[in-house]
Order: structure tokens, then sequence, then C-alpha cells
């Protein structure tokens, strides 16, 4: 029998508690940063370096740091269910617990890209990303990030994975941060949805939706025990 599709849409929250640091809770600022300054083409234009050395700090930062349970539950929920990961985060914490279906939103912190031509994308084995560092076509490398009012590329995949959910769960976001949060306006209205957070985002009401009012390692561990009781 074909396994049952849980499609996750992960935020900040997951990432948090491996001690990655998020801007939703300091007052939109990031690391003392205000987010447009580092987050922004505009933000690029005016200091490219400034840009370069913030993300280049959350890459050491994320070197350091280790997948927490909810990420390995995530990844184990793999032997049941047939998992798809949406998250907006740019780590690779997913990936290093185990998982191997993920959609990253809003870019990917261990890539770069260039300037002249965003087709144009390398995997990055150091943490550091400096001015003069060019791509093959001799123009500045960028993060492969997608900055405040840029298109998000994978939005279309996203969405069609969204619509062929069985079960569709929400760990770790405030739902606030668009075109991400709409999502769970496609999730099918047959598809169970459940969400992890210590602070619940709003939710419409709905049938079967189950709420879990906890961080996302210990409320996982349980959502992933109800699931495989549910849909075993």
């Amino acid at each position: 029998m074909a396994k049952k599709r849980l499609v996750v849409l992960t935020g900040a929250g997951i990432s948090a508690e491996s001690g990655i640091a998020t801007f939703r809770d300091a007052n939109g600022l990031w690391e003392g940063h205000d987010v447009m300054e580092v987050a922004s083409p505009q933000g690029w234009r005016k200091n490219p370096e400034l840009v370069l050395d913030f993300y280049n700090q959350r890459r050491k930062n994320a070197h350091s740091v280790k997948p927490n349970a909810g990420h390995e539950a995530l990844a184990d929920l793999e032997k049941e269910f047939d998992v798809r990961i949406i998250t907006q985060n740019v780590d690779d914490l997913h990936e290093r617990a185990g998982s191997s279906n993920v959609i990253h939103l809003h870019g990917k912190l261990f890539e770069s890209r260039s300037t002249l031509d965003p087709r144009l994308i390398y995997k990055m084995e150091s943490w550091e990303l400096n001015l003069g560092d060019k791509c093959e076509r001799g123009s500045q490398l960028r993060p492969n990030i997608v900055w405040f009012g840029e298109p998000v590329p994978v939005m279309e995949q996203a969405m069609e994975e969204t619509l062929q959910a069985d079960i569709f769960l929400v760990v770790g976001t405030s739902l606030v941060v668009y075109p991400a949060a709409g999502l769970v306006d496609l999730v099918p209205d047959e598809a169970p949805i459940m969400v992890v957070d210590p602070n619940l985002p709003y939710m419409r009401p709905r049938q079967n939706l189950h709420l879990f009012e906890e961080k996302a390692s210990t409320g996982m561990v349980k959502v992933a025990e109800l699931l495989r009781e549910k849909h075993q």
C-alpha cells in the first residue's frame, strides 16, 4: 500500500531550538541589524560587505549547531510516511537530521549564486563569502537567499505538494510571512492539519484541526506518536 503523503511546513521555531537566531523575536532586528539592511536587494546595493558579513556569521553559527529532536522526529517519520518538508528556514538542519525531500522556500544558506545569472548556483564548503568572490562569468557572488521583495522561485512546487497532502503539519512558524503562510489555505478539506508551536498562530476553524501548544522538539515527538497510531 502506498504511504500517506505527510506535507510539513516548518519555520524559525524548529531551528531556534538548535541555537539559530530568529529575527521575529527581536522587534524585527536580526543580531542588531534592521532586517532590510541585510535581507533585501536595497540593502545589498547599499552595503554588500555588510550583507556578506552578516551571512558569513549565520553560516559560521549554523556549522556549530546540530539538529534537534524536532528535526529528527520528522526524518524518522519517513519510515511510515511519504514526507515532504517545505521549510522557510535557510539552514540545512532538516537534511542533516536525515530528511530526504526538502523544499527551501527562502533559499539555502550554504549556497551562493551569481548576481548576473540567478541560474548559476554554487555549493559552499566554507562559511565565508567575500567581496571579490565571483561566478564563472565574472560577476560578484551573493547568498542564494530569497530576500524581502524578491519572488519565491519554488513556491509553485510547494503549492503542488500542499494540494496533494493527505496530512498537513505546521511546525515552529507564526504563519505571518507570505506567501508561505498562504499554503495552509490550499490544504485539501479532508486532510487533517496539525500545528505545533509554543505561540500558536491563528488558524481558521476547520474539521480535523489539531493544535499542540509546545516547542518543536517535544511537540513533534507527541505528533509522531499520534500519527503512527492513527494512520498505520
